[in-house]
């Protein structure tokens, strides 16, 4: 079992900078990527960066093209960096660890999201 904690959120200015630190305690050894995800209001939930345990990092969306994500050598600790933020960057971000379960399976390890609210 897998328990992964987000932190960083909080109120940040239109045009500021965002780091978000996600934190897994637990085996990691069958780690296939962590990522970041963030659901904003009246929108699902939609991925913004994922990293591979090998090191392949793909992004995607307006948040994905002004995102960084990185992580330490253990996995254990992943980062995710966004600049220019907008009010529209208003959501809960998530960080998702997918773990492999058996022969061909995937578990989701999600933390509890931390709040990101964009003020104009």
């Amino acid at each position: 079992q897998l328990h992964v904690v987000e932190s960083g959120g909080g109120f940040v200015q239109t045009g500021a900078s965002l780091s978000l630190t996600c934190t897994a305690t637990g085996d990691l050894d069958e780690l296939l990527a962590t990522a970041w995800h963030r659901q904003r209001p009246g929108h699902p939930r939609e991925l913004i960066a994922r990293l591979t345990s090998g090191g392949l990092g793909t992004y995607e969306g307006s948040a994905g093209s002004r995102a960084a994500i990185s992580a330490n050598d253990a996995r254990n600790t992943v980062h995710l960096y966004m600049h220019s933020l907008q009010p529209e960057d208003t959501a809960v971000y998530y960080c998702d660890y997918e773990m492999r379960a058996g022969a061909v399976g995937i578990d989701h390890y999600w933390g509890q999201g931390t709040q990101v609210t964009v003020s104009t």
